[in-house]
């Protein structure tokens, strides 16, 4: 297992100490304390590749690994480690902290985190997204730990005049087997801290049998006591005396414009201090806010209340036609024509011609909402000419970068102090929420303003999950084979937030289970009709693997059906033997940012997570009536996930799922027990996505308004048992990723299992009352 290249760590076990940048390193001076630190960097979460340039060193302000920024060890010994990748559920800051502990030799209850501000300059790239946290951040941490490591022995060499070689750190403290003397860390910190960075071939980097922490499941989270007991700091915990709390009334319709308001009852509200208007942002809007009116009041439900006395009028704009099920139906006609052609091979429509069965399954899902359970909220000060911004942020820099050029201001001018994340899912990579509160800061200087976004507001206006419109047609040989596969993928794009509607899928989204198709199929064509985008389409936790997978492992299981042969069987024949797969030789030119080389497509280990799945799972027993299997399979942020859904479908239309088994390879297994939560989560997440939850338009406006029409899983609907099992894959690999893969394959997993127990096929989500009549 390759030290080198390993992948997504958690967080487990560490107080937080919420401690402001300019009082930490006052600290730091006072204390002599060494401080070590790594910077990273990264770019846009979905920009191609550039050219030969993979993984961090491709990200804007790449990476740094030097022993200067990150890691602090103060005279007690107590070691704090800057982190800078936004916590939001998934563990980051328990295993980053985890890699650089181990290198460090440091015991784990000397080990402390604190939240680094927005400044990719020095800490480097810090967005959070795109399930590469560890992949790209566990060998320049692992560096940042060994030279700390080698750091401190030298300074002990010196201060017992003895050669370095004799000196071992171990358990926190520097050893001299020769004198059987020893010093702790704290003792040793301010004579550390002067001392050269090693340079990186210099560093000795331990042995995986050597590992402490890395792999081991024993870590416990560094927040989980603090989240526990209410003393750690989201989003909303942050408070200031003398505050101002603001709500605002957006436009109702996505580039909508405000055409006259009357806040004349509105600041007859007690409380109510002001009323402001925001200007709107002309499409396309990108990360800034949709303008409209903020009521601003000495407390949260004051503001509500005023803006609930405004009387506002609107000028819908152009997207006041929007509608679901028209919008649907103009997907389907899309994709029953041809469409832009991504991949062909072979000839698809001879092999139509002679195939003995033809199928067609069209599969849709609609909008979606992230629906973190902590909704947008952010509060800022303006004062002196700066701007200090506290958020749940998942893109500090770019929230800094946004807010410098609206409120035209040097970025050295503008602060973020990132909190805790309550969920973020990637509605959070958007700092449009964020830029309100700068704004109103601006409206009073000197005072903290605080924009809370209700759910309401988190659901209406929200950077959505694309709807999407999945055709798929497969020909049939006389044994059953497929001969002939044809995939059009119908769907508004990301790029439209950015510059002209595209259209079209961009790269990054074809590559999500679309273009890069690894099943031998003779002959295929997969084409992209336009579809056109009349409100935000944002990033999703796993974003277009979503519909991607529910279509084609959908169909896979319905080509298996029709050839009268078993799922899993089939699909192991259609992945055929173990290959490895160059991305662009399918077309593919994005591969979730990495090397082609190093991270090719492999059917083996696919391969792999399936015949765990299913031989945990039980693959092949006799269930009851109204009790089935589904199995689903999903290659996503470089990481293989197979899912086997135990479900039963009771006369009411009731759907309990008795148990879900995952089979996961990520590669090399930094924080086991994280692997499993995140994946636990991912399965709960997805059943909603496929059971309950739906985002649908009319008139241009979102219908649903709260939990209460926006479903999602509630405890009837959670597995009564999620197995979760990591597959070490053969030879060297490197790291995958964690946070996303996990989420794709459980919708078709689930309506697999549904017409095993039913012999109902489900190709549109959610699936919610579909069920009633499955025995008429």
């Amino acid at each position: 297992m390759s030290i080198q290249e390993r992948e997504d760590l958690t967080q487990d076990d560490i107080v937080v100490a919420n401690l402001s940048r300019r009082g930490f390193l006052k600290g730091l001076a006072a204390t002599g304390a060494l401080v070590i630190a790594a910077n990273w960097g990264m770019p846009s979460a979905f920009a191609a590749a550039k050219k030969n340039v993979f993984g961090a060193d491709a990200m804007p302000h790449g990476w740094v690994d030097s022993p200067k920024v990150f890691l602090s060890i103060a005279a007690d010994g107590l070691v704090t480690f800057v982190c800078s990748r936004s916590e939001m559920g998934q563990g980051v800051r328990t295993s980053l902290a985890m890699v650089v502990a181990d290198e460090l030799e440091a015991e784990w209850e000397m080990m402390r985190v604190v939240q680094a501000p927005g400044d990719e300059t020095v800490y480097g790239n810090q967005d959070t997204d795109g399930s590469r946290s560890m992949r790209h951040w566990f060998e320049p941490l692992r560096r940042c730990g060994a030279a700390a490591r080698q750091m401190l022995e030298q300074a002990a060499a010196q201060q017992w005049q003895v050669p370095v070689a004799e000196c071992k750190a171990q358990g926190h403290k520097v050893l001299h087997a020769a004198s059987g003397r020893s010093l702790g860390y704290g003792e040793l910190a301010e004579a550390a801290a002067a001392l050269a960075v090693p340079a990186r071939k210099s560093l000795r980097l331990k042995k995986p049998e050597e590992f402490r922490y890395i792999g081991k499941e024993a870590t416990r989270a560094i927040d989980g006591a603090d989240i526990v007991h209410g003393r750690a700091q989201f989003g909303a915990d942050v408070r200031f005396d003398n505050m101002l709390y603001a709500v605002i009334a957006r436009p109702p319709v996505y580039g909508g414009t405000l055409k006259s308001h009357d806040a004349s009852a509105a600041l007859q509200v007690p409380g109510v201090v002001k009323v402001v208007e925001i200007a709107a942002t002309p499409l396309p809007s990108e990360f800034q806010p949709l303008g409209g009116v903020a009521v601003v009041a000495g407390n949260t439900w004051a503001a509500i209340k005023g803006r609930e006395a405004l009387k506002l009028e609107w000028d819908d704009g152009a997207n006041a036609a929007y509608d679901s099920p028209s919008y649907r139906q103009a997907l389907s006609k899309a994709a029953r024509a041809p469409g832009k052609r991504v991949r062909n091979v072979g000839n698809v429509d001879a092999a139509f011609k002679k195939a003995k069965q033809v199928l067609e399954a069209e599969y849709y899902l609609p909008h979606l909402a992230q629906a973190a359970m902590e909704p947008p909220v952010a509060t800022a000060i303006f004062a002196d000419g700066a701007c200090e911004v506290w958020a749940p942020s998942q893109a500090p820099q770019v929230t800094r970068e946004r807010i410098a050029k609206r409120l035209e201001l040097p970025v050295d001018k503008v602060k973020v102090n990132v909190t805790l994340l309550g969920g973020g899912f990637g509605r959070k990579s958007k700092p449009d929420f964020i830029i309100e509160a700068a704004l109103l800061a601006k409206e009073f200087p000197g005072r903290h303003v605080r924009v809370q976004w209700t759910r309401e507001d988190d659901l209406q206006h929200s950077y959505f999950h694309t709807v999407s419109l999945e055709y798929l047609r497969g020909a049939l040989d006389a044994k059953g084979q497929p001969s002939a596969w044809l995939h059009r993928s119908a769907a508004p794009s990301i790029g439209a937030l950015f510059g002209p509607d595209p259209k079209h899928q961009g790269p990054f989204e074809l590559g999500m289970g679309f273009i890069n198709l690894p099943y031998r199929v003779p002959n295929l064509r997969l084409e992209n009709p336009q579809a056109a985008a009349h409100t935000r389409v944002g990033w999703y936790r796993s974003v277009s693997n979503i519909p991607h997978a529910f279509a084609v492992q959908s169909f896979i299981a319905e080509l298996a059906a029709a050839a009268g042969k078993d799922h899993r069987d089939y699909l192991l024949e259609l992945l055929g033997p173990a290959r490895k797969i160059d991305p662009s030789s399918l077309g593919d030119s994005w591969n979730y940012g990495e090397s082609p080389k190093q991270y090719p497509l492999d059917t083996g280990r696919l391969r792999a997570v399936v015949e765990e799945a299913t031989r945990q799972a039980g693959w092949g027993q006799e269930l009851p009536k109204g009790r089935g299997l589904g199995l689903a399979v999903h290659y996503s942020f470089v990481t293989y996930v197979a899912v086997v859904l135990e479900v039963e479908v009771r006369t009411d239309g009731a759907l309990l799922v008795h148990k879900a088994t995952m089979a996961v390879d990520c590669g090399p297994q930094i924080n086991p027990e994280r692997i499993r939560s995140q994946m636990e989560g991912a399965c709960v997440m997805g059943l909603s996505n496929a059971a309950l939850s739906e985002i649908s338009f009319r008139a241009g406006q979102v219908e649903q308004s709260n939990l209460h029409n926006y479903q999602l899983a509630r405890l009837p609907l959670a597995p009564r048992e999620i197995a979760v099992h990591l597959v070490t894959p053969k030879g060297e690999v490197p790291l995958g990723g964690v946070g996303e893969p996990g989420v794709p394959p459980i919708a078709p997993a689930l309506c697999n299992a549904i017409f095993a127990a039913t012999g109902k096929r489900i190709r549109e989500l959610p699936i919610r009352n579909q069920l009633m009549d499955w025995q008429v």
